[in-house]
Parts: structure tokens; sequence; C-alpha cells
């Protein structure tokens, strides 16, 4: 049983006769008429009644046609999908990610992506959260990478990538580095660093503060969690800290635990909610795949 043979049945049934599925193929009648003759001969049983005009289906014929229609629909939607991932070839992708992004190596996850997908071009942009999902809505970013949050879920497709949580950053020799754990009023004297006001982060060491009953004081306001941590580092303040960005090399602080941390929102690919092009599909699988990875493991 040939591909062809199937095509060649299905379309005799769709156009009403062989001439008119010969006409439709561009093949001629006598060839369709021999192909489907070999295939009821393999099959064992006849598949169209000839002795009517146009061929009507004898009852083997209606049973086989179902069959059929769902193989060449099945090989329809698998020729889809491999035009689609003919097309990763060429294209753009515009990735956005927050500096927090718990235990992903992003820039070697591009670096495999376009190993793969050398036709496609990349382009990366770091900055808070807001701000990249505005610019994903404005149609100026494909994809952003960064911690969830409750105002996402109605406008975007979320899907999960990494846990992360939070640790006390302390320079090293700290007093408060002899706890083994650290109770949040316990800082209530402490000098903080903290990303911009316009941060998710900012707010959190604000709410966990205002729990542990006192206004945090904020001297420095850091950019990017690297500064935050190398203010800690100089002794200028201490601060609240995803701990992934405490474990990559740096300039030397001491982290402890924090008794009743506040929650870190996991790391989430964003995307719109309209289906997802080849090329974002696939960089997401390829996220994925190097989180299963023991090297990407937290």
């Amino acid at each position: 049983m040939e591909l062809r043979q199937l095509i060649y049945f299905d379309t005799v049934v769709r156009e009403g006769g062989f001439t008119r599925a010969a006409q439709h193929l561009h093949i001629a009648q006598p060839a369709i008429s021999a192909q489907i003759k070999l295939l009821e001969t393999e099959l064992g049983v006849a598949l169209l009644d000839r002795t009517t005009r146009p061929p009507a289906l004898t009852h083997a014929g209606e049973l086989f046609r179902l069959r059929v229609r769902r193989i060449l629909d099945h090989v329809d939607a698998a020729r889809t999908e491999m035009t689609e991932l003919a097309d990763l070839v060429r294209g753009t992708l515009r990735i956005g990610a927050t500096p927090v992004l718990g235990p992903i190596d992003l820039i070697a996850v591009m670096a495999t992506f376009r190993s793969a997908h050398p036709g496609v071009t990349l382009s990366y942009r770091s900055g808070l959260l807001d701000p990249l999902v505005a610019d994903l809505d404005d149609g100026r970013l494909d994809l952003v990478i960064g911690p969830e949050h409750p105002g996402l879920a109605t406008g975007h497709h979320l899907e999960h990538l990494a846990d992360e949580h939070f640790v006390l950053a302390l320079p090293p020799g700290h007093p408060l580095t002899a706890c083994a754990r650290v109770d949040f009023t316990q800082t209530r004297d402490e000098l903080f660093v903290c990303l911009p006001p316009a941060s998710g982060m900012h707010t959190l060491l604000h709410e966990t503060a205002a729990q542990a009953g006192f206004t945090p004081r904020v001297d420095f306001v850091a950019d990017t969690p690297a500064t935050v941590r190398a203010f800690v580092a100089a002794g200028l303040g201490i601060a609240v800290m995803a701990a992934s960005t405490t474990t990559t090399p740096g300039p030397l602080i001491t982290t402890r635990p924090i008794l009743t941390p506040p929650h870190h929102p996991p790391i989430t690919l964003i995307t719109a909610k309209h289906p997802l092009a080849p090329a974002i599909r696939a960089f997401a699988d390829q996220l994925k795949a190097a989180l299963t990875t023991p090297e990407a493991a937290p």
C-alpha cells in the first residue's frame, strides 16, 4: 500500500469519478485506475462499484475511506509542522529577560539555539519586568523571561521554567552572619541596598519589613542585582536577594536564610496568548531542555 494510492482513491471519491480526479491531480486517468486496482487487489476487496456513474463506494470502500481520511489528515498535519520547522532557518527572535533568572543560563541557551538555527537572528534586552512585558504587548519583543506576577496570567501565556527563593545578603564579618537563620526583625536597624522603586524587589522589601514592624532604610538604589551585590560586599548595606544572584562569580558576600522568607515568584516564560511562532516554540523547548540537564539544575 502506497501513499499515492490512498491519495488517488480519496480524490476519486471527492471529485466524483476517475476523469475529474485525473484532471485534479494532473495524472493520466489509466494510471489512477491501475493504482486503485492494485490497492483493491492488495486489500482483497472492491472499494468502488464501477458499474455506476460516478463510481460508488462499496461497503468496504466506505469503511476504508474513513481510515484513509484520517491517514491523509495526519500527513497534512505533519507536512504543516515540517514547513513550520523549515521556517526556523530565517527570521528574528527578540528576547527580553529580567536580571533574576534562577538557574537558567540564558546566554548558554541562546548560543545553543543559534548553533542549531543559524538563520534566526537573535536580539536580547535586559531590564525590569513591567517595561519588558509592555514591549511584548506592543510587538517589540517576542518573549520575556522573568518572575511571574498575578497580573500576567490574564493577558499572556505563561510557562513555568524554574523556582527561586530569597536569602539575606551580608558583608563578610557582619554580626548577623553568626545566625544560622535570620529573623527579619533583626534587620530593623540595618541600612539596605535595593533595586529601584519600580521593581518587584523594592515592593517586596518594604512589605516584608512592614510585616516585621518597621520601615526599611534604603540608602543605596542599584539598577541590577550585580550592583546590589557590589554594594553589600563593600559593607555599605545588606540586601534581600534572589539566591541565584548570590552564587554566581562576583564580589565576596555572605548569605543567610531568612526565618520567614518572602515568597519569590517562579521564573516564567511569558509570551502573547496567540499561537506561538515556530521560532518561539523552539526556543521555549531549548530552555526547558537546558533545565533538565544536571548542569542546569539549581
